[in-house]
């Protein structure tokens, strides 16, 4: 046996409402969700509503190194907690 020992790799965590907030896309883009959708929502139109409902992609590559530091496994596991078992039962 060598006396060498292999370097630890330590765990990074994530900054859980950063990867509560973002997706990764299928194929490899980062979206968003919209702004204000649940304030004041009746004096919204039809239009502006269904607008903030659809999903908008990241744009700028600073911004996205940040979101990708801040959740670092954002590729690998879903976002949702019902996928990991997470949350509560009823």
């Amino acid at each position: 046996m060598s006396n060498k020992t292999k370097a630890k790799k330590y765990k990074l965590k994530t900054h859980k409402s950063t990867a509560k907030r973002f997706k990764v896309t299928g194929s490899g883009k980062l979206v968003r969700t919209r702004g204000p959708k649940s304030h004041l929502r009746r004096k919204k139109s039809a239009r502006t509503r269904n607008e903030l409902s659809k999903m908008q992609e990241v744009k700028g590559a600073k911004v996205q190194q940040r979101i990708h530091r801040l959740a670092p496994y954002i590729e690998q596991y879903g976002t949702s907690s019902s996928k990991r078992g997470g949350g509560k039962k009823r």
